[in-house]
């Protein structure tokens, strides 16, 4: 038993067929948040990406810091314990980021600045293999969240590719390797502040340690309490915008170990392409008189045009990276 859903995933493929799309869609509505399983992907890369991450923070950190995100305009590469915020908070945690494998672009005085947001990662010389595994892991990610995303679309009521447009080989895609160390000494438990994403979908591996909690609708939070061999996938901005909020971007946050104690996780997050523009769907009237409209908060407004919120959420999140190059 468990306070968020459980969805397996190889059903939408399988015999799940109408009472399938009622669990997805539900879950997806009224909580946000839920456990996914018969996803596919194999064990090996599951502990193969954990196995890296702890010879990643293992490393001397000379070598860590020579791949820093300070150097990249592209917020990619490590970020050093602390140096990450949310909510304007420092998050007790470290981490390297990784995107989509390309060039960084030529952009004139004309150009959007979140173009800026295109360009190769940093892999540190000592560990050659964390890039195999990373990547590997990222793109078995992405299959995972575009079957999810392609089963809400026929549970809203649209054909299965609606989405799909917005996810080729131009997608706005990333993921953490983390380290949550042993809770600060100044008596704060934030490994990671409340907030919302700000893409389409996320999926969460987690160790066995625990810490990630959910706000429910009644503004309690519940624990995510880590199910061996499953994700936990997570609603975007961008679908509650694209569903007017009959889906829900749900608060989360991450408490911080105690002292003594590590925490590994690795999350992914699908973005669209940077130029996406994201258009209200045409609900089926059951459904869109359900919706609950957008969120309005003065701290965090929601943008349809993903390249500007995504940059948006790397500014706040980075100040280092944004005063070095923006």
């Amino acid at each position: 038993m468990t306070a968020l859903p459980l969805i397996d995933i190889s059903r939408f493929r399988g015999s799940g067929g109408a009472a399938f799309l009622a669990e997805i869609r539900r879950a997806a509505h009224e909580v946000g948040f839920f456990y996914v399983i018969g996803h596919g992907v194999p064990e090996a890369l599951t502990s193969g990406i954990f196995a890296v991450a702890r010879e990643f923070f293992a490393l001397p950190e000379a070598e860590r810091l020579a791949i820093e995100n300070v150097n990249s305009p592209h917020f990619r590469g490590y970020t050093r314990t602390g140096n990450e915020r949310t909510g304007g908070r420092r998050d007790w945690r470290e981490q390297i980021d990784v995107g989509p494998e390309r060039e960084a672009l030529e952009l004139g005085a004309g150009d959007p600045a979140w173009l800026r947001l295109v360009g190769p990662n940093q892999w540190p010389v000592g560990l050659p293999e964390l890039r195999e595994v990373a990547l590997a892991w990222q793109a078995e990610a992405q299959r995972v969240c575009q079957e999810v995303l392609r089963a809400l679309s026929v549970a809203l009521g649209q054909e299965e590719g609606y989405f799909d447009k917005w996810f080729d080989e131009e997608a706005a895609t990333h993921a953490k390797i983390v380290r949550y160390p042993g809770r600060a000494d100044d008596g704060s438990d934030q490994g990671v502040g409340a907030h919302k994403d700000y893409g389409f979908l996320a999926l969460l591996q987690q160790d066995e340690i625990g810490g990630l909690q959910v706000q429910i609708p009644d503004g309690d939070w519940v624990d995510a309490t880590p199910i061996p061999g499953s994700f936990i996938l997570n609603i975007g901005e961008m679908l509650e915008i694209a569903t007017q909020g009959y889906l829900v971007a749900t608060k989360h946050r991450v408490i911080s170990p105690p002292a003594g104690v590590d925490r590994y996780s690795v999350p992914f997050f699908l973005g669209p392409r940077l130029d996406a523009v994201v258009e209200p769907i045409e609900l089926p009237a059951e459904l869109a008189a359900a919706a609950r409209g957008i969120s309005q908060d003065a701290d965090n407004p929601l943008l349809s045009a993903y390249g500007e919120n995504a940059l948006l959420g790397w500014l706040r999140s980075h100040p280092k990276v944004a005063e070095r190059w923006y």
